[in-house]
């Protein structure tokens, strides 16, 4: 369940803007969410093979370029997707413990 929690949320982090992995993984952790960069980048790699994310490389002031990642159209769906089942569950969860 976290691993398809952290995708929902690379994939929020993305629709707001492009990104490079170590910021994705700043954001995540701002938000509290435990998470180290053995776990990130698999999952990129994973939603980019599916055709969820592309990239673009840019040069950086500081080292070697950067690989920004962003969502594509098939991203996109997909996000929409798991905003629709976010809120089934919830919806669900909230009417377990309310009886």
């Amino acid at each position: 369940m976290r691993k398809g929690v952290l995708e929902y949320c690379i994939l929020s982090i993305l629709s707001r803007r492009e990104a490079y992995p170590s910021s994705i993984i700043d954001m995540l952790k701002q938000a509290n969410m435990l998470v180290v960069e053995g776990t990130v980048y698999p999952l990129l790699i994973r939603q980019k093979n599916q055709g969820l994310l592309t990239y673009r490389w840019e040069e950086s002031p500081q080292g070697p370029p950067r690989k920004y990642y962003m969502l594509t159209d098939k991203g996109r769906a997909q996000l929409a997707e798991m905003d629709v089942a976010w809120k089934e569950i919830i919806e669900t969860i909230n009417m377990l413990k309310n009886g």
